[in-house]
């Protein structure tokens, strides 16, 4: 069956608007709640978000492996999606809980809970997105249930950016602190309830064969053992990011030097002696299509997390009023959600690759001419930021369905696939995207002098928020248009694909 039933694709949306209930609350507030709120320096804030989303980057792999070799009488996704939620819901509110400490014991908090919400979110968000990928094996209904499900998305970043301002201002009445906790408490009961309408209405159609009897210790084993090639990388981008300095700057060039050596060394191993682990490694090293979309997953969220996690700041202090924050993100969601569904028609029109092409310098060009505009013309403000995000909520759309496109690719060209692997590379580099661009914004804004302590900083720090609702996101859409050009997976390709891994699997 490939013809996906509505109520499915709806069922399947409803997932991740409850994860959008997190991950837009996180993205867009969570940057000003800590600075202004609960009291971190914009600086602190930053190193936080580098160093905790840039761990999601292990914990990915990880359940990515795990997700591949679950087996239950649900499936191998959909069981994670279940159990991980409460989970996932008590994480959001303590995120946003604000204990009476010291300026370390509140560092410290803010580690443990962001780390909590992020362990969380991997266990619940990696299978979600790998269930696309088994839900039906052709990649044009993929393309259908994508913009369904951030349609979806969209809806619940709707609930949280558009209402939050509102919902802490009637809970805390007065008591910022107060009503953060508060509305957390109502979001978290909503999550609950959509992911288990994701759970009851999705089904798992696509069998994938198991590679390995290894076990999955074993295989665990293994990626123990690869971990210094995952933590280096990580570790040299995050210190020349935040210290930008010589020392910094020749560390990062030493590691990427070992790391091309020994990726090199592996890709010329005899694969007959490699373990699936590192099989799949080298199955995906060898993928252009993935290397090129983990290249554009975070190039994009680069962009849209700086567009979002400045957009506070803008309206409460160049704007001038903090509540209409929320009634620029409701109009920008509206239009995402149509973005979202108009994907996959303009898809089917134009191709993918051009229409992420179009929709990067379209949205890009947008954006950039914020810069000349005054933050009292309201009218134009809404007009361009609406018009730069329907382009945008396409690029997440697209995305996701081009992974699966990714995934048959892989299973094409090696007879092997792990979608679990892929999609968690693929929520790995947007996690990482998004740590980076909320970490870019506070160091961008600490670099103006910026401390949401002290209003006497605000004036100085004006110019750096210019920049952030601008130049500084649109040329992340440039330079992913640029990469989007190499991308090799085109409609007729992938409709070759598609019928030739409908053969085998009937064989």
């Amino acid at each position: 069956m490939n013809q996906l039933p509505l109520y499915e694709k709806i069922g399947y949306a409803t997932g991740d608007a409850a994860a959008n209930l997190v991950w837009r609350g996180a993205l867009a507030y969570l940057a000003v709640f800590y600075t202004d709120t609960f009291g971190i320096t914009a600086s602190a804030a930053a190193l936080l978000f580098l160093v905790v989303r840039l761990s999601d980057g292990i914990t990915d792999i990880v359940m990515g492996m795990i997700a591949d070799r679950t087996h239950t009488r649900w499936g191998k996704f959909r069981p994670w999606i279940l159990f991980s939620t409460p989970f996932l819901a008590l994480m959001m509110v303590l995120c946003f809980t604000t204990p009476d400490l010291s300026e370390s014991g509140k560092l410290i908090y803010a580690y443990a809970t962001y780390i909590g919400l992020t362990l969380a979110y991997t266990m619940n968000n990696v299978p979600y997105s790998a269930l696309m990928g088994v839900m039906t094996t052709s990649h044009s209904q993929r393309t259908s249930l994508s913009g369904f499900r951030f349609a979806g998305a969209f809806a619940g970043g709707l609930l949280v950016m558009g209402f939050l301002p509102d919902l802490v201002a009637y809970f805390g009445q007065g008591d910022d602190a107060k009503g953060y906790q508060t509305t957390m408490y109502v979001f978290a009961g909503l999550l609950i309830a959509l992911m288990i309408i994701t759970f009851v209405s999705t089904t798992e159609r696509v069998a994938v064969k198991q590679e390995s009897n290894q076990p999955l210790s074993g295989e665990l084993k293994d990626l123990v053992k690869s971990l210094p090639f995952i933590i280096l990388p990580l570790l040299a981008i995050t210190l020349f990011f935040y210290y930008r300095d010589l020392v910094s700057g020749i560390f990062f060039l030493i590691i990427m030097a070992l790391m091309t050596f020994f990726i090199k060394k592996l890709l010329n191993s005899d694969t007959s002696k490699l373990s699936t682990t590192q099989r799949d490694i080298v199955d995906l090293l060898t993928n252009k299509p993935w290397l090129v979309l983990l290249g554009i997953g975070f190039l994009t969220m680069m962009f849209n997390g700086i567009k979002y996690g400045v957009i506070a700041y803008y309206f409460k202090y160049i704007v001038g009023s903090e509540l209409l924050a929320g009634q620029y993100f409701i109009a920008l969601l509206v239009v995402s959600i149509l973005g979202a569904l108009a994907t996959s028609s303009l898809a089917k029109r134009f191709g993918k690759q051009q229409l992420f092409i179009f929709s990067l310098i379209a949205s890009g060009l947008f954006t950039a001419s914020f810069y000349w505009i005054s933050g009292d013309n309201l009218i134009i403000v809404f007009t361009l930021g609406c018009i730069a995000e329907f382009f945008a909520a396409m690029m997440p759309t697209l995305f996701f369905t081009m992974l699966g496109d990714s995934a048959d690719y892989s299973e094409w060209k090696n007879n092997r696939r792990a979608t679990g692997l892929i999609y968690s590379a693929g929520t790995f580099v947007q996690k990482a995207g998004g740590g980076f661009a909320g970490a870019l914004v506070l160091i961008v804004l600490a670099s103006f002098g910026y401390d949401g302590m002290d209003k006497a900083s605000i004036e100085g720090s004006i110019p750096g928020m210019y920049l952030l609702m601008s130049f500084i996101p649109a040329v992340f859409a440039f330079v992913g248009a640029m990469l989007m050009i190499i991308y090799p997976l085109n409609s007729k390709f992938m409709n070759e694909i598609s019928d030739e891994l409908k053969l085998r699997h009937a064989s």
